[in-house]
């Protein structure tokens, strides 16, 4: 197969004569000789590229690609141009990380800054970072955004996505920080419980919209609620959604974040995905990680830098409110892409196909005998109830080529529809549906 590693012997034989070390092994000299590792690392020999490639591709066979799909629960099957992926495979684009080097790097930072730009078109919001990991991670940090000096806890909405409640918890776990859940109350977050309990001693609240049943959130009232209680408001929100519904700023919100993958990433089995983070001018100087900015040189020219750097991440990470400390530039420049060649026109025909279908099948699906539980509006996604088990449904189904809702308990089903689906996929999944219902 050969070596990937550049230096010959000869190479590294001058290395070592510069830096005056007599062979390799004496680089690690250090290093106690009971901790290293004698003999070898039972490792199997390489394998050569074809070889390689034919297990991968086996690998790949047993995945099982779905003719149509009515999934959602945070990963969305949205239709993405072909553009996409040819921008970001470009060998000068093709990177995963934000550059330090301003004067060699502005292409990278221009898509950058106008992926910043148009997240703070999407939510309202003044001010936008350059990404962080995953929406998970991004609501997690937006907790800690809103933590004061003189407030120790936050509230969390249970009708938050599951997934991001435990990554809340992971993150705030051992820092102090006293999270209470806001419980629900028919698919919404319980306003009464807010109104209540809300005082001094809470930094504010942090609510899904839509929520993670599909239904959307009464949020100008939360927020209300909060902001008289001197408290912040964080709207998780649907990149798509936002664009036919009240979006963050609308609401009221101080702080925007959410998962940008339905701006032109692909499912990919989970990942990798993109966090976005925005939020108010007030709020600029606690928006963790990166933000690139556009300034001018000294001939008047734009340019675009790493700003807000005199940050406790970087200088005084003792008083560090956040560690995050990298962000997922590949993704950001695919969602920049995405909306570039999609525009507003394109976003929000796509939102309004992907509402539009969601109603027509859960209407379809309540003739079919399943009860609709959403008591009030929703977005593109609905949980139904049936007397059959959920897993039999989706079996049946998946059978099909089907990939049917999310299970939410035996007989509770979680659906989304996207511009992607057709009447006809709609009409032979309900019709799936209704002969296991009738059962």
């Amino acid at each position: 197969m050969g070596s990937y590693v550049p230096n010959t012997e000869k190479d590294i034989r001058a290395m070592l004569d510069v830096i005056g070390v007599e062979k390799l092994e004496d680089l690690f000299r250090n290093i106690p000789d009971e901790v290293k590792i004698k003999g070898g690392l039972n490792l199997p020999e390489g394998k050569s590229e074809m070889e390689v490639k034919a297990i991968i591709e086996a690998l790949a066979e047993k995945n099982k690609i779905y003719k149509s799909i009515f999934r959602g629960a945070g990963a969305y099957n949205h239709f993405i141009p072909a553009t996409v992926g040819t921008v970001i495979s470009k060998e000068n684009l093709l990177t995963a990380y934000t550059p330090y080097q301003a004067e060699i790097s502005q292409g990278i930072l221009q898509s950058i800054f106008e992926y910043q730009t148009m997240i703070c078109e999407i939510t309202g919001m003044d001010v936008s970072n350059a990404c962080v990991y995953d929406g998970g991670t991004a609501a997690a940090e937006a907790v800690k955004m809103i933590i004061g000096r003189k407030t120790e806890k936050v509230f969390v909405s249970s009708a938050l996505n599951p997934q991001y409640i435990e990554v809340i918890k992971t993150y705030c776990f051992g820092n102090g920080m006293d999270l209470v859940f806001v419980p629900e109350k028919d698919g919404v977050t319980d306003i009464d419980f807010i109104k209540e309990n809300m005082d001094a001693t809470v930094g504010g609240v942090l609510v899904q919209n839509p929520n993670f049943y599909g239904n959307i959130e009464d949020c100008s009232t939360i927020a209300d609620i909060v902001h008289e209680a001197k408290g912040k408001l964080v709207m998780v929100v649907n990149p798509i959604a936002s664009t036919v519904i009240k979006n963050a700023a609308e609401c009221g919100a101080d702080v925007a974040v959410g998962e940008g993958q339905p701006l032109g990433l692909p499912i990919s089995f989970g990942g990798p995905y993109i966090g976005f983070m925005a939020c108010t001018d007030a709020m600029k100087r606690n928006l963790p990680g990166r933000i690139v900015g556009q300034t001018t040189d000294t001939e008047g020219k734009i340019g675009y830098v790493l700003t807000l750097q005199a940050r406790e991440q970087h200088i005084r990470r003792e008083k560090a409110s956040s560690n995050i400390c990298s962000n997922e530039a590949l993704c950001a420049l695919a969602v920049g892409v995405y909306c570039s060649i999609m525009g507003k026109k394109g976003i929000v025909e796509a939102a309004t196909l992907s509402m539009s279908k969601a109603h027509y099948m859960a209407d379809q699906l309540a003739k079919a005998g399943l009860t609709i539980v959403n008591k009030g509006e929703f977005f593109n996604e609905f949980v139904t109830e049936s007397k059959a088990c959920s897993c039999d449904i989706l079996k049946a189904l998946d059978e099909k080529g089907i990939l049917g809702g999310y299970p939410i308990g035996d007989n509770q089903i979680l659906w989304c529809c996207t511009e992607c689906n057709t009447k006809e996929q709609i009409d032979c999944a309900v019709e799936i549906v209704k002969e296991v219902a009738a059962c």
